[in-house]
């Protein structure tokens, strides 16, 4: 099985990241604009569209407020995975700043290295869909050296 994982540092709080991950049904329109075009929320299942057509039906495994962490695994769609399960959390880091982890278990590998090309190219537009929301609500994130 095939893992992908993706770390990286966003200027903005835990609590300001959570308010953008925890909106499952809005992925197109604040955490990855762009680069998925369009969410559509049908009870447990969201239809998410990217920008290069490729569409994939994501039903919800868990919506942890108090961790801040989604799960969520690729029931249709576009992709053909015969194992899939992802999830991203928000942990905090020093100086109000925040660890965004992108984690994704899939099967059969061969769908590795298209999905690591969709986790770089959305982790770029995610870091800065994050930063730019939480610099509009509350202004830059001052860092302590």
């Amino acid at each position: 099985m095939a893992s992908i994982r993706k770390e990286f540092i966003v200027d903005a709080t835990p609590d300001e990241v959570w308010d953008v991950l925890g909106d499952y049904g809005a992925v197109h329109e604040r955490l990855a604009p762009g680069f998925v075009t369009d969410t559509q929320l049908s009870s447990d299942t969201r239809t998410v569209t990217f920008a290069d057509g490729t569409i994939v039906h994501e039903r919800l495994v868990d919506l942890d407020h108090d961790n801040r962490r989604v799960a969520y695994t690729v029931v249709g769609g576009s992709l053909h995975p015969s194992h899939h399960h992802a999830w991203m959390q928000a942990l905090p880091e020093p100086g109000g700043r925040t660890r965004f982890v992108w984690h994704t278990d899939v099967l059969p590998d061969t769908l590795a290295p298209p999905i690591t090309e969709f986790v770089e190219h959305g982790s770029t537009v995610m870091r800065e869909a994050l930063e730019t929301a939480a610099a509009t609500r509350t202004g830059p994130v001052v860092t302590s050296p």
